[in-house]
């Protein structure tokens, strides 16, 4: 492309300044009416040009207009899915923050929609109940904008599951009414030792074991199980447990996420547990020690 430069008017002109009006620099409104290169839109590239580190100057070329475009994509404004060359731009680079905030690794912020960040994606998705394909169309926008006072401002943070103090499991478990309940064997003994570590840190705890039907007035639904979801059975929030070193940001994510009361969490415990006689019963604690440590600190105010 040929550089556009002061002096120049036109379309051309008045999307630049569009752009970078959009990233918040200044520039005079005479310029903006008649479309026209002038001194402030000249000191707005320069300033676009330093913040964003490229070679000093106040001429759009090819390296500034395409770092221009990539920096005034918002988040929802396209389809965001794995291709070559690669999505890239603020947009990318919002999602990804967010996902990272939120609890689901796919690495640096780099504006790169490369497979980490789809990934990621699907983990997300599969959390809040959405067809995990990895595409980020209108419905998945819509989550993270919901969770945006969750992830907004705050820095990507490393995988790493939080534990919590005796004191506080009991505050939450007082606090709020959580149903527990296991579709196969392992996952209803499981349930089972929850309900029963949450009875004994707390003579109120507000969990409930239940067969199969939770009762009304609950916060929180916990359905744990041994096997995937069903291809043809309606997606449901979802933790694999094998796949997630950062259960309580999961969890919180989740329940957050939910459009009402109960939310309902689907926690499955493939690749860990199994029918050869393999699962013992200190398996069967360990892992209701982790799922309800998980969501007591995921509901700790």
């Amino acid at each position: 492309m040929e550089p556009i430069i002061k002096g120049m008017q036109g379309p051309a002109v008045e999307d630049v300044q569009s752009r970078l009006s959009s990233l918040g620099f200044d520039i005079d409104a005479d310029e903006l009416e008649t479309r026209s290169f002038g001194d402030s839109t000249a000191a707005a590239v320069r300033g676009f040009r330093r913040d964003n580190e490229l070679v000093p100057g106040e001429e759009v070329d090819m390296s500034c207009w395409s770092t221009l475009v990539d920096a005034s994509y918002k988040l929802g404004d396209r389809t965001l899915y794995l291709r070559l060359p690669n999505f890239h731009g603020a947009d990318v680079k919002a999602l990804q923050q967010a996902l990272n905030v939120l609890g689901f690794a796919c690495g640096a912020d780099d504006g790169y929609f490369g497979p980490h960040t789809e990934a990621a994606l699907q983990q997300f998705q599969e959390n809040v109940g959405l067809f995990a394909d990895g595409m980020a169309f209108q419905d998945t926008f819509a989550y993270i904008a919901r969770l945006r006072h969750v992830w907004e401002g705050k820095p990507s943070v490393v995988e790493a599951e939080e534990r919590i103090g005796f004191a506080r499991a009991a505050e939450v478990l007082e606090s709020y009414r959580i149903a527990v309940l296991g579709s196969d064997p392992i996952a209803r003994a499981v349930a089972s030792r929850m309900w029963n570590i949450a009875s004994a840190t707390t003579e109120t705890s507000g969990m409930v074991l239940c067969d199969a039907r939770a009762p009304e007035g609950m916060d929180l639904i916990l359905e744990l199980a041994s096997d995937e979801l069903p291809d043809d059975a309606p997606p449901k929030p979802t933790i694999v447990l094998a796949e997630c070193n950062n259960l309580t940001q999961r969890i919180a994510t989740a329940f957050a996420a939910a459009k009402s009361r109960p939310a309902l969490i689907r926690i499955e415990l493939t690749g860990i547990t199994g029918y050869d006689g393999m699962f013992t019963s200190s398996d069967a604690q360990t892992l209701a020690v982790r799922l309800l440590d998980g969501v007591c600190a995921a509901l700790n105010d």
